[in-house]
């Protein structure tokens, strides 16, 4: 049974960073590229960000192209993303994904 389970969420001030993991288990986590999503409160499911199986290509959503980075540990079975300059329009439950399973999500609170 695939399993993700997301952690690192928190309240934070504007401008300031946080690190989301995500621990996989169930499938072989090094053969698939692995996504996380964002979920504001009232609004749709957004695309964040995509790395492939090995780790050297990434993409990102121009939201947060140049403040988020993406990243895995092969060997850790764990995918993150670390937030920095964060704003209040990141307020989301933060979600990773791999294929259509996704984790039950870490609410990230961007506010003053």
């Amino acid at each position: 049974e695939v399993q993700l389970v997301e952690s690192g969420g928190g309240l934070v001030q504007p401008g300031g960073s946080l690190r989301l993991s995500c621990a996989a288990s169930g499938f072989t986590f090094s053969s698939y590229a692995m996504n996380w999503v964002r979920q504001a409160p009232g609004k749709g499911v957004e695309w964040v960000s995509t790395i492939n199986s090995g780790g050297e290509f990434t993409r990102y959503a121009s939201s947060v192209k140049g403040r988020f980075t993406i990243s895995r540990d092969n060997a850790k079975n764990t995918l993150y993303l670390q937030m920095n300059s964060l704003k209040p329009e990141d307020t989301a439950v933060y979600y990773c994904t791999q294929g259509s399973v996704r984790g039950q999500g870490t609410l990230v609170t961007v506010s003053s």
